[in-house]
């Protein structure tokens, strides 16, 4: 306010003092946002990176205004060999790999079955890896879509995600030429793309999965690895944002995130909504309309697909 101020009011625009030059002008009270990048290293095949799903949903659900989310492939299984690809963990061939899946789907109630590394083993964690990026070139959001269904598909489903025509048809179901993508994902240029990653990956920091690594526009932030609650991300990005409180957003109604969605299990219904396993039916029906969905079980866990 300047100190010395009109004390005559003009008649004609009824202001006392000075009404600068414009009659009506726009004025933005808000702090401008900050940036924050997301990048989350992983891979189609990370058991526990699956096991993540409904944390990482609600993370992004009620926090997503804050920053970017950049899917980074790790590249966990390259192919198997003629020694152990991981013998810290006691894992020396496809075989050993169905007992830790099971564990981890038993654990955290995601389900896994795992059988598949028995009778027809991945070969390689490569080719869904590649299709995905080769996607993501075209369109972010359906990259992010065919993940969780190459997910689904691998661990709920025990199907192989590395073989062509397993990929194919799900690269169909988003709506999208599978063939095409799958073969252009078989070129070399595929390979680069992949390439791409990695290196990223390392320049990151990134030695395991799952990996989430924020970033400000100070180029500094916060890494955090493995399979956390979602308290750890959110102390994370409080860090990054330098706040010591940060307001979440409304989770979204059950109906919409599940027209988003097409399938949940109940463990992501019960982490979204802060429920109890036993709370899952009564939340259903309050919920959803009868004829808008359908219920199933696999192994031991239900889930909701969308009708």
């Amino acid at each position: 306010m300047n100190s010395k101020n009109n004390m005559m009011c003009d008649l004609e625009t009824g202001v006392c003092g000075s009404a600068g030059d414009e009659d009506m002008e726009m004025i933005d009270f808000n702090q401008p946002k900050k940036a924050i990048e997301l990048y989350y290293v992983t891979d189609p095949i990370c058991s526990h990176c699956w096991a993540l799903e409904p944390v990482l949903r609600r993370f992004e659900e009620q926090y997503g205004d804050h920053f970017t989310v950049h899917t980074v492939m790790g590249g966990l299984l390259e192919k198997w060999g003629d020694g152990p690809v991981d013998p810290a963990n006691g894992i020396g061939q496809p075989s050993d790999v169905a007992g830790h899946w099971r564990e981890v789907g038993e654990y955290t109630r995601m389900p896994i079955d795992g059988s598949l590394w028995y009778d027809n083993p991945i070969h390689s964690s490569y080719p869904p890896s590649i299709v995905f990026k080769v996607i993501q070139k075209q369109n972010e959001a359906l990259a992010r879509v065919f993940l969780r269904r190459v997910r689904e598909a691998v661990f709920a489903f025990n199907q192989n995600i590395a073989e062509h025509s397993i990929l194919v048809d799900i690269v169909n179901k988003l709506g999208l030429d599978g063939e095409a993508i799958v073969k252009e994902a078989e070129q070399p240029s595929g390979q680069q793309l992949l390439n791409e990653d990695f290196v990223l990956a390392a320049k990151l920091g990134a030695r395991g999965f799952p990996t989430i690594i924020m970033i400000n526009e100070e180029n500094k932030g916060v890494k955090i690895v493995g399979s956390r609650p979602l308290e750890y991300y959110v102390a994370g990005l409080k860090q990054v944002l330098d706040s010591s409180t940060l307001q979440p957003g409304q989770q979204p109604a059950l109906s919409s995130l599940l027209e988003k969605e097409k399938l949940l299990f109940s463990k992501e219904i019960e982490v979204m909504y802060d429920l109890e396993k036993t709370e899952i039916n009564e939340f259903i029906k309050k919920e959803l309309t009868a004829n808008s969905y359908q219920v199933k079980e696999i192994l031991g866990e239900t889930y909701f697909v969308k009708q």
